[in-house]
């Protein structure tokens, strides 16, 4: 457990997760819970940081409501057949965002 920001970080390896990890299996490398962010390993917890953070100032924007408006922008763009991940508004100002952040170190 480590401090993140404004949020507590959990991640169950320091380096990589190895391969054979079911932590591997995962759908991805990092997410986010309110205050809380949840990395595969400390590595992509140090890697995506700049990313899961804008999700914690979105949660603390919305509140709970953000539980049901993250999902709701994924499911309006699959309805409208783009990808549910990539044109999620929530997911396109988090790259958006840590890009920037990228950008200006």
């Amino acid at each position: 457990m480590r401090r993140v920001g404004c949020a507590l970080g959990f991640a169950p390896y320091r380096g990589p997760a190895p391969s054979n990890s079911r932590w591997r299996r995962l759908p991805f490398s990092a997410i986010t819970f309110g205050h809380v962010i949840l990395g595969v390993s400390l590595q992509d917890l140090v890697q995506l940081r700049a990313h899961e953070l804008v999700h914690v100032r979105q949660y603390e924007r919305l509140g709970p409501l953000f539980f049901i408006a993250y999902p709701a922008s994924s499911l309006l763009a699959a309805a409208t057949g783009r990808c549910p991940y990539r044109n999620n508004r929530f997911e396109m100002e988090a790259f958006a965002q840590s890009q920037a952040c990228r950008h200006k170190s």
